[in-house]
């Protein structure tokens, strides 16, 4: 009988959307989550707990190609990275699943188009109660329908920004957010982006899909538990080796994030697989993606009275823009950047970071990293390598010249931008992408590895791209579409 029918391993988006998928079939799932669920505390709403002494931030480390230790900023817990993700919940562009060139290159293409995935984005759009309007955005692709939930709206400031933005030649849109406003707002007048879910404001992965599977009896959750690597045998995964023993069952899906997952099929290498399992294209661990990213703070005399701020994007530069028409990026909102929260990142004394963030209204330039089989996650004595080689760096110079000059069309004289570094997870993916051919992916276009025919991958490292779009609604999707096509095997 084995522990369960599907054993997933991780509780982050993929994972635990995978199990509300598959929750109502009656298939027994156990899900395997390293951390524990965030309990509410004081400092889950103070900006000088989390941004001053990262008393949220993990003490794991990994390592760089010259063997300089690093903090990724990698959450383990139940639910993931997405109990301090900014519930931004945007779907690729349809653009984005074709080849594209970039300035830094043409990307590879999806092994299917928007169209195959939207029934699911629908879905994924239901499941975490996205607030949104399909109407504004001019690059927003089909919907099956509406989203159910008007917008989250804009603070007056915000408001004014629109329209001043609307003034100067662009389209700002509505952000798709997953937050219940007024749930977050009750707890603490508090930003969302950053800051942990641990009163349900945030319609997270553990808070919205989660929570939904584990109503159903079939559905099991056991936390604490670190997974050391794979069992194979004769092609098929026949057991998963963890600090609490071995776990077994008919089916097993890696949904540990894109650096994780690879580093346990790396892991799991033996005599048969030397290179690792699911690894017969030698692309585990390669394409690592991490989102080209800065903060472009605009300053004007204006008091910027905002709480929480993130409600708008611009995508008037997200399909055009470079010298040759080439993408630049999607623009949107950061969660409000207070005076300790911009003194804890810039070390400005509180004074000075106090001045610019009264009269500041932040935003997140973020562009395409293309997929590069040298930019990879290896390992060197057991420990995570990470090798992130930037890719596409002048689209993203170009986006952020580009949001300066409009901003100051609109009234901002003064634009400051700061580039993210390694230590700021933006979106990590790709390192066990999926596609229809074995030779050049990982995994087949439904998340099932070519090379072991019960082992699934279900998280961002299947992505074949990275868009210029937050990820989190596509994994969900990509999750939706998984269960449903391992049901149907399964019945």
């Amino acid at each position: 009988m084995g522990d369960a029918d599907i054993l997933i391993i991780g509780s982050g988006m993929g994972g635990a959307t995978l199990a509300a998928g598959l929750a109502p079939t009656g298939l027994r799932v156990l899900i395997l989550e390293r951390g524990e669920r965030l309990e509410d505390s004081a400092e889950a709403r103070d900006p000088v707990a989390i941004f001053g002494r990262g008393h949220f931030r993990p003490a794991e480390t990994w390592l760089a190609p010259d063997g300089t230790r690093f903090n990724p900023g990698n959450y383990a817990c139940v639910g993931g990275n997405s109990k301090f993700y900014g519930a931004v919940m945007m779907r690729y562009r349809a653009a984005d699943f074709g080849p594209l060139r970039h300035m830094g290159g043409t990307t590879p293409g999806w092994p299917f188009d928007y169209d195959t995935l939207a029934p699911w984005y629908d879905r994924a759009e239901a499941l975490y109660q996205v607030r949104g309007d399909t109407g504004t955005d001019p690059t927003e692709p089909p919907h099956g329908a509406p989203y159910a939930f008007p917008p989250v709206p804009h603070e007056p400031a915000i408001a004014d920004l629109a329209r001043r933005l609307t003034a100067a030649g662009l389209h700002p849109s509505p952000l798709p957010l997953a937050v219940d406003l007024d749930r977050w707002l009750a707890r603490a007048a508090t930003p969302w982006d950053a800051f942990p879910d641990t009163t349900g404001g945030k319609l997270d992965a553990e808070t919205a899909a989660l929570t939904l599977a584990l109503q159903h009896p079939n559905v099991r959750l056991q936390t604490g538990v670190r997974v050391d690597r794979l069992e194979v045998e004769g092609g098929r995964v026949t057991g998963v080796l963890t600090d609490k023993g071995r776990f077994t069952a008919p089916r097993i899906v890696l949904a540990a994030g894109a650096v994780h997952t690879a580093a346990l099929l790396l892991r799991s290498a033996d005599e048969v697989h030397p290179r690792g399992l699911a690894n017969r294209s030698d692309q585990v661990g390669r394409n690592f993606m991490n989102h080209n990213a800065s903060a472009v703070l605009a300053l004007s005399p204006r008091r910027n009275r905002s709480v929480y701020q993130k409600t708008l994007q611009v995508n008037d530069w997200y399909l055009t823009g470079g010298p040759k028409g080439e993408p630049l990026g999607n623009v949107q909102l950061l969660g409000r950047v207070s005076a300790p929260i911009l003194a804890a990142q810039t070390g400005l004394p509180g004074p000075l970071a106090r001045l610019i963030a009264d009269r500041a209204i932040d935003f997140y330039a973020m562009s395409e990293d293309l997929p590069d089989p040298d930019s990879r996650v290896t390992l060197k004595g057991g420990e995570i390598v990470l090798d992130w080689r930037r890719s596409n760096w002048d689209a993203h110079l170009g986006l952020v010249a580009t949001l300066k000059g409009a901003l100051k069309r609109a009234g901002f004289p003064v634009v400051l931008a700061r580039a993210f570094d390694r230590s700021t997870p933006s979106h990590q993916c790709g390192t066990a992408r999926l596609g229809s051919d074995p030779a050049t992916s990982v995994a087949d276009p439904f998340g099932r590895t070519h090379d072991h025919p019960n082992l699934w991958i279900c998280d961002a490292s299947l992505l074949p791209t990275s868009a210029a779009v937050n990820p989190s609604l596509t994994i969900a999707a990509l999750a939706l579409r998984q269960a449903d096509r391992i049901a149907e095997e399964a019945a």
